[in-house]
């Protein structure tokens, strides 16, 4: 019998909740479109807007202001386009400000041009530079249009958590427009649309333990809004036309049940995540980890291990039955230098692996990490490759 894989890549994507399994095969019983008015489609509606009040929840927003999309992606570039409305009234964003340690769906600045994209820089530990953040905001022109700030609360690669209230602070004395890539915060630490005062919020279903295909652009209120990026028969309020996705949307649902209700639980997952640090550092006393000093998210851990390649890493731990990332999974499998160690100050190391661990993470693949990393650190030792 083939010994059992170990996961710990969840920041990639969450593994599959039963619940949200559940929810998802009840869904696809129904063949009825949302949007009729017959019992059946009546039926499908409920589904639909259940799940708009669990992911509502879950971030602490009204459900009204939840709009449906097929993941993060498209919320994140639905949000980045220089063409919005205010009520009936046009209104053009005619700046984007974003972090260099972004997510690349954000970093590459959606519709703008390169131009009107303005990069802000963060520290050693991976937080924005606030006093930066404030001059470029403070630049702007009121007779120019809009500035749309637009970043990630928690890093993907370092798990990093940005300080939220600060930057929104520091965003509404300039007049700017705040979105917030909650994707990898979702689940992980509480979320508080109101506390932290955002336009918006990006979400995603699989990043915590729904299914892929789902995610959500929460809005503070429904007067200010993106141009509709898909348009046709007026679903999801007139702002994102299609026939819903029922089964990934009924998902999305009751992932965000059960990410809402474990949050207890994940904060007391940071200890597990030092212990699985305590490894790295007992294998390799000179590794580096990433944003050790910065406020992190409980799961994630980001190392490196000067003199060898994140990818001769991976490829190590791989062969050992144990699946993690040499940062973002968004490159079609491609592995190659991190734009955010880049942006961290820390473009001569050959890359890092990331530890992203999850709720059935536990003493069974803490040991076989440890295990795999002696044995990674004795042919190190010896003179051979990982």
């Amino acid at each position: 019998m083939a010994a059992r894989r170990i996961y710990l890549d969840h920041n990639a994507s969450a593994p599959l909740r039963p619940a949200a399994r559940s929810a998802m095969l009840a869904a696809m019983e129904s063949s009825a479109n949302p949007s009729s008015v017959h019992a059946e489609g009546r039926a499908a509606r409920r589904v639909v807007e259940d799940a708009r009040r669990s992911v509502a929840q879950m971030v602490n927003a009204d459900p009204a202001n939840v709009v449906f999309t097929s993941g993060a992606t498209e919320a994140a570039s639905w949000l980045l386009r220089p063409n919005w409305r205010m009520g009936r009234a046009p209104l053009e964003v005619s700046r984007l400000v974003v972090c260099a340690a972004d997510h690349p769906a954000t970093l590459g600045g959606g519709a703008f041009s390169a131009e009107r994209v303005v990069r802000i820089g963060v520290d050693g530990d991976g937080l924005v530079r606030l006093d930066e953040l404030g001059s470029v905001l403070a630049g702007g022109k009121a007779n120019e249009g809009a500035t749309l700030l637009a970043m990630h609360l928690a890093n993907n690669e370092t798990g990093v958590i940005q300080p939220a209230r600060e930057i929104f602070a520091i965003a509404r004395a300039a007049g700017a427009i705040v979105a917030f890539d909650a994707a990898q915060a979702a689940g992980r630490i509480g979320l508080d649309m109101q506390a932290l005062g955002a336009d918006f919020l990006v979400l995603s279903s699989h990043k915590v333990g729904g299914p892929k295909g789902a995610g959500a652009l929460v809005s503070a209120g429904g007067a200010l809004m993106p141009e509709p990026l898909v348009r046709g028969g007026g679903q999801e309020h007139g702002h994102r036309a299609g026939t819903e996705n029922l089964p990934a949307i009924a998902g999305f649902g009751a992932a965000a049940v059960e990410a809402a209700a474990g949050l207890a639980y994940m904060r007391g997952v940071a200890a597990l995540r030092d212990r699985f640090e305590n490894a790295v550092r007992t294998a390799f006393a000179d590794a580096v980890v990433l944003g050790a000093a910065a406020p992190r998210l409980p799961n994630t851990l980001f190392f490196a291990v000067p003199g060898m390649k994140a990818e001769t890493l991976q490829i190590a731990f791989d062969l050992a039955g144990i699946a993690l990332s040499a940062g973002s999974a968004c490159s079609s499998g491609k592995v190659g230098p991190s734009h955010v160690l880049a942006a961290m100050g820390f473009g001569s190391l050959f890359g890092a692996l990331r530890v992203s661990i999850g709720h059935d993470t536990g003493e069974a693949e803490l040991d076989a990490f440890a295990a795999a990393l002696r044995s990674i650190a004795a042919r190190r030792t010896n003179g051979r490759a990982a």
